[in-house]
């Protein structure tokens, strides 16, 4: 298991700029650590002087520290030998209602400085995280139900959301945040009560009007401001959906591969995902799915995720024929879409249903900032009371003035124009990154999906571990994800990378993608250059 030194782990967490003392910092991290199991009882601590020169800080904030950690039991000073962490978990004998002699003697053995065990320098002290404890199998199997365990197994969220190259970040940096800032302020001047309690079902309604209007235009959506509802984003749209369409046990068609986000929400309602390839053009049922009709589909037709492919006119015709006839109900993740380079945007799959089968949700994050939180999702006509309802039971929303703010940030025709600066924006860095790509690897390795969206996708050797790239990469300071988390099947998925450019300035594609050139290099194509080595493309 890997471990860090404490000195290092305190370093990335202190915050010598802000408001809070460096000394109440590290009293603060360090009993976080303690309590956690982080530095588990026994471990032997770093002298004060070694601990303040690893910091750079004074040596008396560092004893002040030790001196403040022992007053209050956190740790135990021997002299002549150091400061051990103390035992500072609950009793128990204690817990259980028992009192057995064995354990307290326990108890008092482990509350001992560990002198007999093997100790590390104390610039080594190691920090390590809670979960890399022996009993961490057997407690989450006692805390947590199965859908916990496969939602915490699986999960996909990165602990870093901003940097080359980060897939589906926008650069917020690029934000109009003095117009949004005066728009805000000339709301909050007025002062209205109404924003300031909960919202009515379904969202601000003026929020609703502009979002339908604009929608209409940019994606040929088919709705009125009643079947709109405003949400947090994608996320809780499809959870909501989920939550009143389907029972425990369900069958729902996921794309192949699919958003492991998306994922994570329908496995945690207790939905059997039943997962459909992708092909050229999109969703591609196989006979033994069409057999056994789902009762909801969750596809991405304007632009898939991950692989950027869209679902040809035929197809979406098909699914939409077969919702109908078997009572299937059609989510359409629309997401990123508004980003297409070299032609427009493609009309969505909602406004070419007639049966009132396909709920359309988005999100206004990755046109804007993922902060925002404001997403939406377009009901038919005879859900829309029921999803109003379900919303306003379920989630309690709020958020009326951030609303308010986004009403007339489309009203005055800011989205519109930040939305068509972006694209040139992100179409530029596009290029620059897709150049990069070609000068040092040529055809060597394939680029899939760069029509539209925040990311392409970089296609890697069958025989590489894209994991092990992305671990290396990240190490090197460059986030990217593995193209084989998105599958569901773990024998099927193809090797390849996401890197999303959005969020990189023009002048830093170049350096960071070098970064991670000599990474694959180094980590994927070690054997891939001879005469018997071959790399297949993504579908």
């Amino acid at each position: 298991m890997d471990t860090v030194i404490l000195s290092d782990w305190l370093a990335t967490r202190l915050d010598r700029g802000g408001a809070e003392p460096i000394y109440r910092q590290t009293l603060r991290l360090t009993q976080q650590a303690i309590l956690t199991g982080q530095l588990p009882p026994g471990t032997k601590l770093p002298s004060s002087r070694t601990l303040a020169e690893d910091l750079g800080i004074a040596r008396n904030t560092v004893l002040h520290v030790y001196d403040q950690l022992t007053a209050e039991g956190y740790v135990i000073s021997t002299t002549g030998s150091g400061t051990y962490v103390a035992d500072t978990r609950p009793d128990a004998a204690a817990v259980n209602g028992r009192n057995r002699p064995e354990a307290a003697a326990a108890g008092d053995a482990a509350a001992q400085p560990a002198t007999h065990a093997p100790t590390h320098a104390a610039t080594h002290t190691a920090v390590r995280p809670a979960s890399d404890s022996a009993s961490q199998p057997q407690r989450e199997r006692n805390d947590l139900s199965t859908r916990g365990r496969r939602l915490i197994r699986q999960a996909g969220v990165s602990a870093k959301q901003w940097g080359a190259f980060m897939p589906g970040v926008p650069d917020v940096s690029e934000f109009p945040a003095r117009t949004w800032s005066r728009l805000q302020a000339r709301l909050w001047k007025e002062a209205n009560p109404d924003l300031l309690t909960y919202a009515p079902g379904g969202g601000y309604r003026p929020l609703r009007r502009a979002l339908s209007d604009y929608l209409r235009v940019a994606r040929s959506v088919k709705c009125t401001p009643d079947q709109i509802i405003i949400t947090t984003g994608i996320h809780q749209s499809i959870d909501l959906a989920v939550r009143l369409l389907t029972d425990v046990g369900d069958r729902a068609w996921v794309e192949e591969p699919c958003y492991w986000g998306a994922r994570s929400v329908l496995q945690s309602s207790g939905i059997t995902l039943a997962p459909v390839p992708v092909d050229g053009e999109g969703l591609n049922p196989r006979d033994e799915d069409l057999q056994e009709p789902p009762r909801l589909a969750l596809v991405t037709p304007s632009h898939q995720y991950p692989l950027g492919m869209v679902m040809s006119l035929a197809r979406r015709r098909t699914l939409l024929e077969y919702a109908r006839q078997h009572d299937v109900w059609i989510i359409e993740d629309d997401y990123d879409s508004e980003f297409r380079y070299g032609s427009r945007p493609l009309a969505s799959l909602q406004g070419l249903d007639e049966a009132g089968r396909v709920i359309y949700v988005g999100s206004l994050g990755k046109m804007l900032f993922p902060g925002l939180r404001i997403g939406y999702m377009i009901a038919p006509e005879h859900l829309v009371d029921i999803f109003r309802t379900g919303v306003a039971e379920l989630y309690r929303e709020g958020q009326l003035m951030q609303q308010a703010v986004m009403t007339d940030f489309i009203m005055d025709g800011h989205l519109t124009s930040h939305v068509r600066r972006m694209r040139a924006l992100y179409g530029e860095r596009r290029q620059i990154l897709i150049d990069a790509i070609t000068a040092r690897f040529g055809s060597e390795l394939p680029v899939m999906g760069d029509e539209a969206g925040l990311h392409l996708v970089l296609g890697l050797p069958d025989y590489s571990d894209d994991r092990a790239v992305v671990a290396a990469a990240y190490d090197a300071g460059v986030i990217v994800r593995p193209l084989t988390s998105y599958y569901n099947d773990p024998a099927q998925p193809r090797r390849g990378l996401l890197l999303g450019y959005a969020c990189v300035p023009n002048d830093g594609i170049g350096p960071a993608f070098d970064t991670l050139a000599r990474v694959i290099e180094q980590t994927a194509l070690t054997s891939s250059r001879s005469p018997h080595a071959s790399s297949r493309p993504c579908p």
